[in-house]
């Protein structure tokens, strides 16, 4: 669930932090008071793309914070630790993002950045929010069989159908490579010949670029090298006057003379240990200058070799590792293309087989979700019987659909909102408001399979009022036993039904518009439900009516 939301310097809001409840928050407030901002800052946590209109004036960032506790959104967890993400702590998430003016912003989910996309793939498991203009999105035939699948649990087997589908156009992409017309198959052919013989005549090692152009420094400098080398040697050890001959003639010194005083023992063992590191580098710099190559056959070699892969380099822009990985997957396509014949034959057989395995899974799809589109139109109808539509008809009909990533069907929601009407698609009877409880319904009857922890619902009460506005009230309530629910509503029959009530205003304060948000209490709820029946002038009458109102709606099992 949603445990808090902070906010900073977002449109009007200069600061606001909301600690919010489990069951149904009611978010209340005159038109322009800045209730969508809550929802703008929800939708920023949860990936949308950053406006920087977005930043108060005079502000040069804006800050939004949530904490949620996932300990029912398993996917959520999920989904962290394929980001590579540490856990959260005490099944605590907190997701913070920053917009700035003049730089980037920020997305930190527990203090990790992030990308844009992998706040998406998080927020998807959080939060479903549902819009005042959303319920059209019922009319998508893709968004109702995706509703279908949903209620049905059938994710897995629709999963199982997109993984057939896909295998389908990996073939037919290789079909299509191996295509075409004989003209560009031969002159594929020639290019590849041609590649595979250059790079066989180069026959390149891995790491053997490296090794010869090393090589080639030192023999390119050979004659250099070894005077350099003679020179040292003849004065470490080998020339008339050398430090080794010096070192030797030290220690007969020093033998002596440590009979004579204590410190000569130690300096005679420092002279032997330099003695013997000089006898050790002499040793080094003559094994190093045997290896030596002065050649001019070697140094021709390595400078052919050298060119040879300077050459390659700059025409296929890899290493010799790559060069060597080139030359292997040439020699395929090769073969591949030379045994095209057979090789389209044995793509059409396997294209052919997926096709068959992508009709069973999407027949066997078909087959559950018959069972639970029967399951759902009862499941919704029973819930608009609840929202004022007592002898509404709803269905749920299945359609042949060309074969696709989500199976061989189509669906059509049907609605027959009054008795004795036929029942029609629901995108050519449904008003405004009778599409924003067919959602409802809907959201209900998917409350008990529907795994997102936290439903939003901005103005789902538009075009409705009394009696079914209080009917919307109790469904969003019963909704708030299984899931937390937040909903922004201008009616107080909805406002009542809820478990904590937030009063949203705003107020002039050193000449700026300042938006604030507050949690009501007992007194606060019947003043708020007294406006929201009768204004700002709020009589005995009115109050006496929002009192009557939260009796109600607490006689019915709600907290106040």
């Amino acid at each position: 669930m949603l445990l808090s939301l902070r906010v900073r310097n977002l449109a009007l809001v200069e600061e606001a932090a909301v600690e919010w409840a489990s069951g149904l928050n009611v978010v209340t407030g005159e038109t322009g008071a800045g209730k969508s901002i809550l929802i703008g800052a929800l939708q920023l946590l949860l990936g949308e793309r950053a406006d920087k209109k977005w930043i108060r004036s005079g502000s040069d960032y804006a800050l939004a914070e949530a904490v949620f506790d996932i300990r029912r959104a398993p996917e959520a967890a999920a989904v962290l630790e394929e980001l590579g993400l540490p856990p959260a702590d005490d099944s605590r998430l907190v997701i913070r993002r920053v917009v700035r003016e003049t730089s980037a912003g920020q997305i930190l989910i527990n203090d990790s950045p992030v990308t844009l996309q992998a706040l998406r793939r998080l927020g998807d498991q959080l939060v479903d929010i549902h819009g005042p203009y959303d319920h059209q999105s019922l009319l998508d035939p893709r968004f109702q069989l995706a509703l279908l699948d949903s209620f049905g649990g059938l994710h897995e087997a629709r999963r199982e159908c997109a993984g057939a589908w896909q295998r389908i156009l990996e073939l037919e992409t290789q079909r299509r490579e191996l295509g075409g017309s004989d003209e560009d198959v031969s002159a594929r052919i020639d290019l590849l010949r041609f590649r595979v013989k250059e790079l066989e005549d180069a026959a390149p090692q891995a790491g053997e670029d490296e090794a010869v152009a090393r090589e080639h420094a030192i023999a390119s400098q050979a004659q250099r090298i070894l005077e350099l080398g003679h020179a040292a040697l003849n004065a470490l050890q080998e020339g008339e006057q050398n430090a080794f001959d010096a070192l030797a003639a030290a220690q007969r010194a020093l033998d002596e003379l440590s009979r004579l005083m204590p410190d000569g023992a130690a300096w005679r063992e420092e002279a032997r240990n330099a003695a013997r590191q000089i006898q050790a580098l002499a040793e080094s710099i003559r094994a190093s200058l045997d290896r030596v190559e002065t050649d001019p056959g070697r140094l021709a070699w390595l400078e052919q070799r050298l060119a040879t892969y300077q050459k390659l380099r700059k025409k296929y822009g890899v290493d010799a590792a790559g060069l060597v990985q080139v030359l292997e997957e040439s020699r395929t396509a090769l073969r591949e293309l030379l045994r095209r014949d057979e090789r389209l034959e044995e793509l059409e057989q396997r294209i052919q087989q997926a096709r068959e395995a992508h009709l069973a899974a999407a027949l066997a799809l078909r087959a559950r979700r018959r069972d639970a589109a029967s399951a759902l139109a009862a499941a919704v109808t029973r819930h608009l019987g609840e929202l004022g539509f007592a002898r509404a008809s709803f269905s749920v009909e299945l359609a042949d659909a060309p074969p696709g990533p989500t199976g061989c069907d189509e669906v059509c929601f049907g609605f027959a909102p009054n008795p004795g009407e036929p029942r029609k698609p629901l995108r050519e009877i449904a008003s405004s408001g009778e599409m924003a409880r067919v959602m409802l319904a809907t959201k209900a009857a998917l409350a008990q399979h529907d795994k997102i922890p936290v439903l939003i619902f901005d103005e789902v009460d538009a075009n409705i009022g009394g009696e079914i506005g209080l009917a919307v009230g109790k469904k969003l309530a019963a909704l708030g036993k299984s899931h937390q629910v937040i909903c922004i509503t201008h009616l107080p029959q909805v406002a009542a039904q809820g478990s904590a009530h937030y009063a949203v205003s705003k107020t002039i304060r050193n000449g700026r518009t300042v938006t604030r948000v507050e949690r009501l209490d007992e007194e606060g709820r019947i003043a708020e439900l007294a406006r929201m029946l009768g204004g700002r002038d709020h009589t005995r009458v009115t109050i006496q009516h929002a009192r009557e109102m939260l009796a109600a709606a607490r006689g019915e099992g709600r907290r106040a």
